[in-house]
């Protein structure tokens, strides 16, 4: 391989206003070393390269001219890996071949952070789409994580221990984020619930977070748009969370209350969005609907059970104009000052996937209720709609 090391020696001895005798004295060779080096007429040996490095501030990668090299071909190997990765939504679909290019990474690039980050995240995926989440009830009718079956996912043991060594080191932001998210998720399915505790105080409350912070970042026009665009997202937070709550006090609560408190998430960004139009988050409202159908068929209520799989269906179809239509604006007053960018939003559901996601959050018996609707002619002719 043509080197082009003498030229990169040059380069950084003029950079840093150095002579070539200055450069050999610190190295402890001749200028006419130097210059053979700089003419391409040789090379420093090799125990001379952490040295020359160091002298002028650089890595060895950098003074081989690697350096952009090999970011670039991380970035692109890293991108490659995520884009099948998302295939994955619930499904297995090409889990062997991420990881697969995920530990021929680490092969090629060992304790590279953003190489380990990617093997975990195709490690917390793998466990999910192998083998799910399941859950169980105690013996007070809560739900609980069916740990010891967790525990058995090596997978989640690999990641587990993957995030534990990056974690520390590496600087606040989103990555971090999403590890301490992820390792979060994996602790509770395991029944680590101590060290879920531990690690949630290493990171600030809800009012030191991004979205609550940058309404102090700017005023008049813009503070307004952003006070909006955190309703919004406080909102899909709190739908989330109810019908979480739900699942979690299933055994507790009547099914009729159950239905009741969906019912109300579902439609919860009517609280600020009167004409029913709410772009992107209707993704949210439209899971919530799937959930509510389920409720809906044990309660008896055959028919809304389905008026609401049409209804989810209504809201992603929508969400998916939504995401291609630049000139889409909120109609409320209260948001006529959020900025849509479409292109922007993270919208990764269709209609066609609908169906596998039913019922959306994992609830006891929810097998039962999946054989007698899908039993129904009604579901079939649903299906084949999410399809069109």
């Amino acid at each position: 391989m043509q080197l082009n090391l003498g030229a990169k020696i040059r380069e950084l001895r003029h950079r840093d206003g150095r002579t070539q005798e200055m450069l050999a004295d610190a190295l402890g060779v001749t200028s006419q070393a130097v210059s053979r080096w700089e003419s391409g007429g040789s090379y420093p040996d090799m125990e001379l390269m952490p040295s020359i490095a160091n002298y002028f501030g650089v890595t060895i990668d950098e003074l081989f001219g690697y350096n952009n090299e090999r970011s670039k071909k991380i970035d692109e190997i890293i991108c490659k890996i995520n884009t099948m990765n998302a295939q994955n939504n619930g499904e297995d679909i090409n889990i062997d071949e991420c990881l697969a290019l995920a530990r021929e990474a680490m092969i090629e690039f060992p304790a590279n952070e953003k190489v380990m980050l990617c093997l975990a995240s195709v490690l917390y995926n793998a466990g999910y789409v192998r083998y799910g989440e399941h859950h169980l009830t105690d013996h007070e009718g809560y739900d609980i994580f069916d740990v010891e079956r967790h525990r058995t996912y090596t997978e989640w043991s690999e990641a587990i221990a993957i995030y534990e060594k990056i974690i520390p080191i590496l600087e606040n932001g989103s990555e971090r984020n999403t590890a301490i998210i992820n390792l979060s998720h994996l602790y509770a399915n395991i029944g680590e619930y101590e060290k879920a505790d531990m690690l949630s105080d290493t990171v600030p409350d809800i009012h030191c977070c991004r979205d609550f912070l940058q309404l102090t970042t700017c005023d008049g026009k813009e503070r307004a748009a952003k006070f909006s665009e955190t309703i919004l997202k406080l909102l899909g937070i709190a739908a989330e969370m109810i019908g979480d709550a739900v699942a979690a006090n299933y055994e507790n609560i009547t099914t009729k209350e159950a239905e009741e408190f969906i019912k109300k998430a579902a439609d919860i960004f009517d609280i600020v969005c009167p004409d029913g139009e709410y772009g992107n988050y209707r993704k949210t409202s439209a899971y919530l609907y799937l959930y509510l159908s389920t409720m809906q068929w044990r309660n008896g209520k055959h028919d809304k059970a389905f008026n609401s799989l049409d209804k989810a269906l209504e809201h992603i179809k929508k969400c998916e104009r939504f995401s291609s239509n630049t000139d889409m604006t909120f109609g409320s007053p209260l948001l006529k000052n959020v900025k849509l960018n479409p292109k922007g939003t993270d919208f990764d559901s269709h209609a066609a996937q609908l169906p596998s996601y039913w019922p959306w959050i994992c609830i006891p018996d929810s097998d039962d209720v999946a054989v007698e609707m899908q039993a129904d002619p009604r579901w079939s002719e649903w299906v084949k709609k999410t399809q069109e």
